[in-house]
């Protein structure tokens, strides 16, 4: 009987794991006409890219390529609008679209639109390179450290001069180290986006000048000169036109096959969407400044808590945005510095030469924190120019408080009773007067040849010790 119960509860966990395999092996596997075609084969996923590429951009893009692979979709389409972005990040998108294990078509639009910079390595390196009307890509020149364009290259002249003078210029000029590191940035993006263009047999040649000159294409223009595949109005247009077309992938060939194909938009995850709000570089710095002027306060007064909490919550999430940002750390040093000085005039005034130290340091630390001039990776001159002017009021203001306290009279402790009034209580005391002042007797002596009575009135002049100097107060003025 127990043999036969166990088997009896066993029963219905096998006829279920039956049907799960049954549907697995027949069910999702089989179309409607009969063939084998796995599930996705008919859908096209699509992907948007907008604004600066970074590194929000790039897990977004990666993330969802993945996702089309795993669902077997038929083709990835990646809808572009940017100024560009980082090379970092874009580097790491087309490495992952070389190696898609479905075709990648990325398409400019709607009109308007543009793939400027990293845009416009992206569209090279994609099976399929399509643009709407009324749109244009181009302006690839790499903006390396500083801000500071590469020197043009002027053709063959330039170069048989620059190879002669070179072992001097670097002799004599020490700025000749920066234009190599430039000439070298470069010569690297110029074989970067040559080998895309080669491998997807487009131009390479205006893919150079794109670099080298920053030259610019309309669409129509693109497509007469082979930098694109297609112009298209919408997504249903650039389906239609692709429909059939073969496609070399990394490792297979696939021919599309998009007649009933489904669109399938995904949306940035929840997570991506913090990374892309904490990576926007105006906000990391917004969380800077908050995150150490709350442990500033917290400092000021302990057990407050809140500033702490909140400061250094955001001080944590700051610095994990600058892990994943291109940062100047010399401008991330001069930031913490500026805002420890200010720290340090507050325990030891020194007149306010480290607070305008610091102020000074805050605010050329956060002009050079951003290590790229990106479109979209920098920090508004303006915002910087606010934050040095309100930490100067506020400095200043801090400063005047401080300088009036010193001129108030002394409130508490003996010196208190400099300047007061007192009674003259008793003048044969072995020692001198007794005078009585804020409900006490004190020993006092006088400051003047006067005879003191009963009853007189004194002033203090100083204080030594239990003792008082006093004067009549007649003689007072």
């Amino acid at each position: 009987m127990k043999y036969h119960f166990t088997i009896s509860r066993i029963k219905p966990i096998l006829l279920l794991a039956g049907v799960i395999v049954l549907l697995l092996i027949n069910g999702p596997s089989t179309a409607q006409d009969g063939s084998t075609d796995p599930i996705g084969k008919q859908t096209v996923v699509v992907l948007t890219i907008e604004g600066a590429i970074g590194p929000a951009t790039r897990d977004y893009v990666i993330n969802g390529i993945e996702q089309a692979e795993q669902q077997k979709a038929a083709l990835v389409l990646i809808k572009m609008d940017t100024p560009g972005g980082l090379s970092a990040s874009m580097r790491d998108m087309i490495k992952k679209i070389l190696n898609a294990e479905v075709p990648i078509a990325t398409w400019v639009g709607p009109s308007g639109s543009r793939a400027a910079s990293a845009g416009t390595y992206l569209l090279y390196a994609s099976h399929i390179a399509a643009m709407a009307p009324a749109t244009n890509l181009g302006a690839a020149t790499p903006v390396p450290v500083g801000g500071q364009k590469p020197p043009t290259p002027a053709g063959k002249a330039y170069e048989e001069l620059k190879e002669a003078t070179e072992d001097s210029e670097e002799e004599n000029n020490p700025a000749s180290t920066d234009q190599a590191s430039g000439n070298k940035a470069l010569e690297d993006s110029v074989a970067y986006i040559r080998a895309l263009a080669e491998q997807k047999n487009r131009n390479a040649d205006w893919a150079e000048q794109a670099v080298r000159h920053a030259a610019t294409l309309t669409a129509d223009q693109a497509l007469t000169n082979n930098v694109i595949d297609y112009l298209a109005g919408d997504e249903q247009d650039l389906l239609q036109q692709i429909d059939g077309q073969t496609i070399e992938l990394a490792h297979s060939q696939v021919t599309l096959t998009l007649d009933q194909a489904q669109l399938e938009t995904i949306e940035p995850s929840f997570k991506n969407k913090i990374l892309a709000t904490i990576t926007n570089p105006t906000l990391a710095y917004m969380l800077l400044l908050l995150g150490i002027y709350g442990l500033i306060l917290e400092g000021y007064n302990p057990g407050a808590l809140v500033p702490g909490v909140i400061g250094g919550i955001s001080l944590l999430v700051a610095l994990y945005a600058f892990q994943i940002l291109p940062v100047n750390f010399a401008g991330l040093a001069l930031i913490f510095l500026g805002f420890a000085l200010i720290a340090v005039e507050f325990f030891a005034p020194s007149f306010g030469i480290l607070g305008i130290g610091g102020i000074v340091s805050l605010s050329f630390g956060s002009v050079i924190l951003m290590d790229t001039d990106v479109p979209g990776f920098g920090i508004p001159i303006s915002l910087i120019i606010s934050i040095a002017l309100t930490a100067g009021i506020l400095f200043a203001v801090i400063m005047y408080y401080l300088a009036g306290s010193f001129k108030k009279p002394v409130v508490s402790g003996s010196e208190s009773l400099v300047g007061q009034t007192g009674e003259v209580v008793s003048n044969h005391d072995e020692h001198g007067l007794r005078v009585h002042l804020d409900g006490e007797n004190w020993r006092a002596k006088a400051t003047t040849k006067h005879h003191y009575d009963v009853g007189d009135t004194v002033l203090i002049e100083r204080i030594d010790g239990l003792t008082l100097y006093v004067k009549h107060l007649e003689n007072a003025s």
